[in-house]
Formats: C-alpha cells, sequence, structure tokens
C-alpha cells in the first residue's frame, strides 16, 4: 500500500477487489527466456510433474533455491495408471459401440448389459480423476 493511501478496509469495494486481485499485487514482473533443446525441455517438464509443480516455479527452486509455493496448482500425474485406463476407456467404447450398432439395426438390447459398460465407464472415469489428483 502506498504510503499515506487509506487501507483498503475504508475504500469503495470496486477499488478494494481491484486493488487486491492477484495480478494487480504480483512481486514478480519480469520475465526470463532462455532457448533449450526439446530433450532438455522435457527433462524440465518432467522433473516439474514429479515435484507437482509448474515449469516455471520448479526452474525458479532449482535457480533461486526458492522455497516451493505454499499450494502446489499441478498434483503430478501418473502417465502410467492414465496409460492404462485410456485402454481400459477403448475397451468400453468397444462395448457401447456394439451395443449402439445393435440398437441401430432395431435388434433389442440386453440392458444388464448396458448396465455393466456404463458403470464400467463410471469405473474408468473415477480412476481418471484419481490419477489426475482430483477428488472423485
Amino acid at each position: 500500500m502506498e504510503r499515506g493511501a487509506a487501507p483498503l478496509s475504508t475504500q469503495s469495494p470496486v477499488l478494494r477487489f481491484a486493488m487486491s486481485h492477484g495480478s494487480e499485487t504480483r512481486v514478480r514482473s519480469k520475465h526470463l527466456t532462455i532457448r533449450l533443446s526439446p530433450d532438455e525441455r522435457g527433462s524440465i517438464d518432467q522433473a516439474a510433474d514429479r515435484s507437482g509443480l509448474t515449469p516455471g516455479s520448479y526452474a525458479r527452486q532449482v535457480l533461486l533455491g526458492a522455497p516451493a509455493p505454499r499450494q502446489v496448482r499441478r498434483p503430478p500425474i501418473e502417465r502410467r495408471e492414465l496409460a492404462r485406463l485410456l485402454g481400459e476407456l477403448g475397451h468400453v467404447g468397444s462395448n457401447l459401440n456394439q451395443i449402439a450398432r445393435l440398437r441401430n439395426v432395431g435388434e433389442e438390447i440386453d440392458a444388464a448389459e448396458l448396465a455393466t459398460v456404463l458403470a464400467d465407464l463410471g469405473i474408468v472415469r473415477e480412476a481418471i480423476l484419481k490419477a489426475l489428483g482430483r477428488d472423485v
């Protein structure tokens, strides 16, 4: 806050919001640009993912020894689990496609089979959200 300025609590709500908005109070205003090979960038991205940080936060931590941010904004992604789940999703999608094809040609579909496929789809969805670090 500037010297002599009124405290935020006495200013209008609109001005108070604008002044307290994150982009208005950022301390970091300078950029550093470096050139990297695709392999170097990949290594940095992987290390950042493993640590649960964005590449920028990871670079700041490594270069300056800065502490990690108070809140990690990106949870580490379990890539192997996501690859496995992608395969599972393909199987469920194939089963659902077969059911739709039968229905489109006028054949009766088994309600239990449809329920099973939809339940499998829900299981895969929950597992993907878990692998992404999101609450189910």
